[in-house]
Parts: C-alpha cells; sequence; structure tokens
C-alpha cells in the first residue's frame, strides 16, 4: 500500500463520531419536542403548585386543631371553590341584568346621543336615518355574523380547553397540599443536611409570602365588596350586591390596573339608568381607593414584601403570558418569595454618601490654570 492510498484512507474514528452525531441529533430533536409538548403541562403543575402553597397556611391551622389532613384539605378547598362558582354566579346574574338594560334603554341612550351630537356639532342627525344607513350596509353586517358563526367553535373548544386547564389545577393543587409533608421530606432525602435547610427555608417563605398575599387580598375584597355594595344600594342601583362583588373581587385581585376595571361596569349600569350617579360611583371609588392604600392595606398586608410596582407590572404580565389570570394572579407573590429568599443569603455592603446617588447634579471643579 503506498503513502497515497494511506493518507486517502478514512479514519475509523470518522463512521463511529457520524453516528454518535446523529444520534446526537436525533436526541436533541426528541428532547425538543417533548418540551414543547409538555411545557403547557409543567405550567399548569407550577401553577397547582403555588395554589397548594396559598391553601397550606388554612389546611395547617385546622391540622393544628386536630382535624386530619385529608379532611382539613377537603375543608379548605370546598370554600375555595364555594367561593368562586359565588362570584362566577354573580358576575353571571350581573352580565345579563346588564345586557337587558342596555337592551332595553337603547332607545332611549340613542336618542340622547343623537341629540347630543347635533347639538355639539350643529347636525341634523335622526336615528331613522343612522338605521337607514345601517340597513343599506348589511352586507358587512352580514359578514360580521358570518366571522362570529365561523368563530362559534373555536370558541367552544377554548372554553373545553379551558375548563380543562382548571379541574388539572384543581386536581394537582390538592394533591400536591394533601401530601405536602411527604414531598418535603422526599425533596430533602435527596439532599445533603447543609442543604435540606435551604429547602426548606425557600419552602417556608413561599408559603409565607403566598398564602399571606392572597389572604390579604381576600380580607381586602370582602371590605371592599361590602362597602361598594352598601353604597350603590343606598344609590338604589338594580343588582348593588352583585356588582360590590364582582367590584370587591376584580379591584382586589387584579394587579395594579384591577380598580380602573372593576369600576367600570357600575358607572355603565348607572349610565344606563341616572347618568348622575356614575360621578358619584366614580367619587366613591377614587376616596375608597384613597382609604385602602393608606389605612387599610398597610395594617392588612403588614408582613408582606414590598415589590417595586414596575417589576410586580412586568410580573403580571409574564404570569398572564403563561397561565392567564391565576397567573398573573400568583405572579406578585412568586416574585415576593423569590426577593425575600435573595435578601437572605445576599450580602449588602454599606454605600459611602455621594451626591450622584441621590440624582443630583455633578459639579465640576474649575480647571487650574
Amino acid at each position: 500500500m503506498t503513502a497515497e492510498q494511506t493518507t486517502q484512507r478514512m479514519p475509523r474514528w470518522l463512521p463511529r463520531a457520524m453516528v454518535l452525531g446523529f444520534a446526537l441529533l436525533g436526541l436533541f430533536e426528541l428532547a425538543d419536542w417533548a418540551v414543547h409538548r409538555l411545557l403547557g403541562l409543567f405550567i399548569l403543575v407550577l401553577v397547582a403548585f403555588f395554589v397548594a402553597l396559598a391553601m397550606e397556611p388554612a389546611v395547617a391551622s385546622l391540622v393544628a386543631r386536630g382535624i386530619g389532613r385529608g379532611l382539613a384539605t377537603a375543608v379548605v378547598f370546598v370554600l375555595l371553590y364555594a367561593c368562586v362558582l359565588a362570584f362566577s354566579a354573580a358576575l353571571g346574574v350581573l352580565l345579563i341584568h346588564t345586557v337587558g338594560n342596555v337592551v332595553t334603554e337603547l332607545p332611549r341612550l340613542l336618542n340622547e346621543g343623537v341629540d347630543w351630537v347635533n347639538h355639539a356639532f350643529h347636525q341634523d342627525f335622526t336615528v331613522q336615518r343612522l338605521r337607514d344607513r345601517l340597513l343599506r350596509e348589511s352586507d358587512l353586517i352580514k359578514g360580521y355574523a358570518q366571522s362570529a358563526a365561523d368563530h362559534a367553535w373555536g370558541f367552544s373548544y377554548t372554553v373545553l380547553g379551558e375548563l380543562a386547564r382548571f379541574l388539572t389545577v384543581a386536581l394537582f393543587s390538592i394533591y400536591f397540599t394533601v401530601y405536602g409533608p411527604r414531598m418535603r421530606r422526599a425533596v430533602c432525602s435527596l439532599l445533603p443536611a447543609v442543604r435540606q435547610d435551604m429547602v426548606l427555608r425557600a419552602w417556608d417563605l413561599a408559603i409565607d409570602k403566598t398564602g399571606g398575599y392572597l389572604y390579604s387580598r381576600g380580607v381586602l375584597a370582602v371590605i371592599s365588596a361590602v362597602a361598594h355594595a352598601l353604597f350603590l344600594w343606598l344609590l338604589g342601583l338594580p343588582n348593588a350586591i352583585e356588582l360590590g362583588i364582582c367590584f370587591g373581587v376584580i379591584a382586589s385581585f387584579v394587579p395594579i390596573i384591577g380598580t380602573y376595571l372593576a369600576g367600570l361596569l357600575p358607572i355603565l349600569v348607572a349610565l344606563t339608568v341616572r347618568p348622575l350617579d356614575a360621578l358619584w360611583i366614580l367619587l366613591f371609588v377614587i376616596l375608597y381607593q384613597l382609604v385602602q392604600d393608606y389605612l387599610l392595606q398597610p395594617r392588612i398586608t403588614a408582613r408582606q414584601v414590598e415589590v417595586n410596582p414596575a417589576i410586580a407590572l412586568l410580573a403580571v404580565m409574564a404570569g398572564g403570558a403563561l397561565h392567564g389570570a391565576v397567573g398573573a394572579l400568583l405572579a406578585i407573590p412568586a416574585v415576593a418569595t423569590l426577593q425575600a429568599f435573595l435578601g437572605t443569603y445576599i450580602t449588602r455592603h454599606e454605600v459611602p454618601e455621594d451626591p450622584r446617588l441621590e440624582g443630583s447634579p455633578r459639579k465640576h471643579r474649575p480647571q487650574q490654570e
């Protein structure tokens, strides 16, 4: 064999390297496919875990009174889902009545709106003329109706999907709550003694922050619901109790913009009954928000970790993108838990006084000639 033939021969390791490369590529594609398939389930399990953390203080309180952990978990979750169903029922009744009132008052609202436009802009519109124009553009209306009919199946599929996700979170959260101590013991058994204390401390912080956050939100929701329901009842607004419940829950459990969203519905109802009441509702909402921010919330949420508003908004957006309303609700306690845990183990150093830290302009020293 000549030297040229020896140099042209394929190295012995090359076929095995190629087979190994293709095998690793196949494993990577398989892992990528599995991650994309299981990511949704992982997020549901994570949400269920945080729900279990939130329920742990109530369950532990009942267990401390001699009630079995299984029965205590059942009692807590029955009460939780009863509250969810009550809120859903109140919201459903409220929407039905509101839509009915809007439909009933629609002719009067149209006449008043057309009169205002004519008076403000010096026009001569009439309801009959607007209706004739709308009928002439009926093809556009038919197009919207056809589009809505085409999306009916997609809407039904979405509702069923959300129901399945809710049931998945409910089942896993009940399981995590019942077997919480066993899970902690199982996790600690895999770690050395030095790491076990860190895991248990992080677990306790998560329970304290998540459960405390939701408990304080629940107390604020009850106070807000009672106050607003009583005020709406004094105004004589229909469905005052349902409006108060919806306002309290939305304003307390929707972070950052909850109060503004909650105030829209009673204001809309007032506009269909007595428009002047909408102004009184707006003033009461602003006044109550001030009382809650400066009197109620500091006392009720004294144990909570303060989270920067920008970080809280970013966390809510990320949680909502991952798992809708539930993810947005649990985003802030998750960030508070992480902040408290990092604050325990991160060493902070003393910073000397410097005007640049206070935002003061830097003074330039005159150059010596």
